[in-house]
């Protein structure tokens, strides 16, 4: 249900560097829909295992527009909304290295 996560890259920064680690939980996922403000981890099949912070839900609530922070930053704007089947679950915890 949780996992520990060492992020590499800058897509998140200056909030979440690479080096650091983050603690991703399904957990909150089952109590309450993903919303915009949210940091969640997904798996995308062309670029792996992503962190990035919900800007908008779809709907129909099964498709997440995700962006990262840094000008530039791999994700929706390039691979479109990400399914919430995709989603590993919400960050919960941020360890700065």
């Amino acid at each position: 249900m949780c996992k520990l996560l060492k992020v590499t890259g800058d897509s998140l920064s200056p909030e979440v560097q690479e080096g650091d680690f983050v603690l991703v939980c399904k957990i909150p996922f089952l109590f309450a829909h993903p919303r915009p403000g949210d940091v969640v981890a997904f798996r995308n099949a062309n670029y792996g295992t992503m962190i990035k912070r919900i800007e908008a839900v779809t709907p129909d609530r099964q498709g997440l527009f995700v962006v990262g922070t840094h000008p530039h930053s791999v994700d929706s704007r390039r691979f479109g909304t990400v399914p919430r089947h995709q989603i590993i679950g919400k960050v919960i915890w941020h360890i700065h290295k």
